[in-house]
């Protein structure tokens, strides 16, 4: 199938934006279509449901005591959450200390199940053939000290887990896959497990520490994008990374990882050793980050799972991300316009990646990276969160998913 080629406009916040252009019908062909020039699906909605979201969302988070002898895996963590699954750590940690956090079950719109599944994957007393019986056992016992549960059969109830093995964890636990909304990394809607506008996408993100670099501005080349490859002025453009520079993209599309799929063998198949789609399947000989900033698009590729930290990698750099992972229900696809600032490819064109990305025009490549750097502040984890950042943005789906509908229940 051909790729969709995805173009963005211009707004720095949401407060300076321009009033956003609806959809409907278009002066010149009288059809009717999406507007990919802006980030948001409709940012009017969503600035007006952020501060209902901020004003009125209270979650009930089943309290459990340092003394319990799963307390590492029913707490936060007392420190920085660090690695590729940190999203969930992170989600706990910030949520506890929230002002969303109500003491009073009678005024929770959500109910939160803090049971880790990275941190059950480690314990020597669950660990991943465990997990299942876990989590089955946990529902029940919860079931039957609370009234919260059964009253909906878990509908207002979520959990929230970024390694893979979460997508098995509920198979002994039905009514949590079928009614509870789950908020996971792994969140193929082509799997029966997952199922999209029930549940919600989390964003699989590598912590960083400090503000990711300045890529916005240059003093060089007028009000040209620092982050695109500059045609105009590259025999002056400076090589170097440091902030408030000209990053010069000399390769046209980047990848390393593990060649731990299908995918990724045609990958590597088709385009090792090519001069302008760099792959690397071993250990990369050049820092991470400067291939990322080296590289025009940045290619998210199907591994064992449909989700890796590759999106929020190139975010963070300022690289135009490349999703090839059939079936991928994005992170904030209820919010964001990934049409504005990625570009989507089938698994099938993979032999046509080349020609797709050639394809998109100096002015769409601009536009894309521009809204990179508008969205890039989504895809990032605070310990205390910042208004926007992937913690509001994870709230935000959880407040679009919750029931109108309140129940009166005796405290137990």
């Amino acid at each position: 199938m051909e790729a969709v080629k995805y173009a963005a406009a211009d707004e720095h916040k949401l407060s300076e934006a321009p009033p956003l252009r609806r959809h409907g019908r278009r002066e010149e062909d009288g059809g009717t279509d999406l507007n990919n020039d802006e980030v948001f699906h409709d940012r009017d909605i969503f600035t007006e449901n952020y501060k209902e979201m901020n004003r009125s969302l209270k979650i009930y988070i089943y309290p459990h005591h340092p003394d319990d002898p799963f307390a590492n895996v029913l707490l936060p963590v007392d420190f920085e959450p660090h690695g590729n699954y940190a999203s969930e750590s992170y989600f706990k940690k910030v949520l506890t200390m929230s002002r969303f956090r109500t003491e009073d079950p009678s005024k929770a719109d959500l109910f939160y199940l803090p049971f880790s599944i990275a941190r059950l994957r480690h314990d020597p007393r669950v660990g991943i053939a465990g997990i299942q019986d876990f989590i089955r056992n946990y529902i029940f016992n919860i079931s039957h000290e609370y009234p919260y549960w059964n009253r909906t059969s878990g509908a207002d109830h979520f959990y929230v887990a970024c390694h893979s093995v979460g997508r098995s964890a509920m198979e002994k636990a039905d009514e949590v896959k079928l009614n509870a909304i789950q908020v996971v990394c792994s969140s193929s809607y082509f799997l029966s497990g997952y199922v999209a506008h029930k549940d919600a996408s989390l964003p699989q993100i590598w912590p960083r520490q400090g503000e990711p670099l300045n890529l916005s501005s240059s003093k060089r080349c007028g009000q040209l994008s620092a982050l695109s490859y500059i045609f105009e002025c590259a025999d002056n453009a400076s090589k170097t990374y440091s902030e408030n520079t000209w990053v010069l993209r000399e390769k046209l599309a980047f990848f390393a990882g593990s060649i731990n799929s299908p995918v990724r063998e045609k990958l590597v198949q088709v385009w090792n050793n090519d001069s302008e789609i760099s792959v690397h399947s071993g250990r990369l000989k050049t820092p991470y980050a400067q291939e990322l900033l080296g590289s025009k698009f940045c290619l998210h590729v199907k591994g064992f799972e449909v989700n890796t930290a590759r999106i929020g990698d190139a975010l963070y750099y300022g690289c135009v991300p490349v999703v090839i992972a059939n079936h991928y229900d994005l992170p904030f696809a209820d919010i964001l316009n990934w049409k504005s600032f990625s570009v989507v490819v089938g698994t099938l064109d993979i032999t046509s990646l080349k020609r797709i990305l050639h394809d998109i025009s100096i002015d769409e490549y601009r536009t894309l990276q521009r809204n990179v750097l508008k969205v890039r502040e989504h895809f990032r984890w605070h310990t205390f969160p910042v208004d926007y950042d992937a913690f509001y943005m994870v709230m935000y789906e959880l407040w679009l998913r919750r029931s109108s509908v309140r129940f009166t229940v005796d405290h137990p």
